[in-house]
């Protein structure tokens, strides 16, 4: 089963989506940074085999959709989760996540309460300022680093950094190559995603949600360490843990 792509008006122009079409209930994924609606690609079947109308969205300036005018906020990427929903038809829906995407799912929740009906939040990171400083120093000015190289090097060096992460998969080879691809293939800077998740204040925006919302880890995620403040900062949330895997966690365990 292939989802279906298409297009919906945004505040900032056009937002690629991708669709598994008519289903009861329907749940929007937002992808991590910096990566596309394809980061969902073993999950959608799975998720339409058990009667949910699935729908991934490329964030703001990913993928397809076409990007802000300057570095966006969380809230700028928020915006293109009612504007899919208008344009589908659908009154209301749960919104899920991972890192970045579970930014954008807690942001749509609050500012469009009434389209939203619950959260599911992959990898909830509640950082202080200090560990968002400790990412935007290291993180987020590599990112910022990119140029292009006459001999290509800057592709060799992406990879190889990103392929120890998902190397022990069978597909691993192909899946990094992909992974690359949706890297550089938006249309803003590739920066923009970790620019707007680390200037974000996840911690407050948690305990602002008031639909049910569900708290969903794996232990080889990066973010793991923080899933203990999660708890005791919102205990009312349901929780879930998947063993190992890493920020791939939806191509390892689908």
């Amino acid at each position: 089963m292939t989802p279906r792509r298409g297009y919906a008006d945004g505040p900032y122009g056009q937002i690629h989506f991708q669709d598994t079409g008519p289903a009861d209930t329907a749940l929007v994924l937002c992808s991590q940074s910096p990566l596309t609606s394809g980061q969902f690609d073993y999950v959608y079947p799975l998720l339409a085999e058990a009667g949910i109308r699935t729908i991934g969205i490329d964030t703001v300036g990913f993928g397809m959709s076409d990007p802000p005018p300057g570095p966006p906020t969380i809230g700028d990427f928020a915006t293109s989760i009612p504007a899919v929903l208008d344009h589908l038809d659908i009154e209301k829906a749960h919104v899920g996540g991972h890192h970045t995407g579970c930014k954008i799912a807690m942001e749509a929740a609050i500012a469009f309460r009434d389209r939203v009906q619950s959260v599911v939040l992959s990898g909830p990171g509640p950082m202080s300022r200090e560990e968002q400083l400790t990412y935007i120093d290291t993180v987020l000015e590599a990112e910022k680093s990119y140029t292009a190289k006459a001999d290509g090097t800057h592709l060799s060096d992406m990879f190889v950094k990103r392929y120890s992460w998902i190397k022990d998969h069978p597909d691993g080879l192909n899946l990094c190559t992909g992974y690359i691809v949706q890297q550089l293939i938006g249309r803003g800077p590739f920066w923009y995603g970790h620019h707007a998740a680390f200037n974000y204040d996840g911690a407050e925006a948690m305990l602002k949600l008031t639909q049910p919302a569900l708290a969903l880890f794996n232990t080889g995620d990066m973010l793991y360490p923080l899933a203990e403040k999660t708890r005791n900062l919102c205990p009312h949330f349901a929780y879930a843990e998947l063993d190992g895997g890493g920020v791939d966690i939806t191509d390892q365990n689908p």
